[in-house]
């Protein structure tokens, strides 16, 4: 679990860098990182509880579009992230549905190959057992 927020995280600081329309902000750079860690936390709880649902609910979309607009969902999932982070005063805002597709899509990527590469060899220890 700590792999995953770790991931998530760092992936949140690299799409706030790298898109512009996602911005993160703090009074210091021990005050990003705590944004950041609670950021990946809001996203973490969103991804678990928001996002099946609203998957379920536009299933049809979803095989119609053969899964492309999951890409829609991901986006709509990191802005509301993004409202979440505003009411709880954190420093991190995504402007607008174009910043928050390229970014979701930035944060699936690279905290995907981060977490493979933070978890190396977890997975298989439980398998041997």
């Amino acid at each position: 679990m700590i792999a995953r927020l770790v991931a998530t995280a760092l992936a949140t600081a690299l799409a706030a860098w790298l898109i512009p329309g996602i911005t993160l902000t703090g009074s210091s750079d021990t005050d990003k990182i705590f944004t950041l860690i609670g950021v990946a936390i809001i996203i973490g709880l969103v991804n678990v509880f928001v996002k099946p649902v609203v998957t379920l609910v536009s299933g049809c979309l979803v095989l119609l579009t053969l899964g492309l607009f999951l890409l829609v969902i991901n986006a709509l999932m990191l802005l509301l992230s993004s409202w979440i982070a505003g009411k709880l005063s954190l420093g991190f805002h995504v402007d607008g549905f174009l910043a928050a597709l390229l970014g979701s899509i930035v944060i699936s990527v690279v905290s995907g190959v981060l977490y493979a590469v933070l978890n190396r060899g977890g997975d298989r220890d439980r398998l041997d057992r």
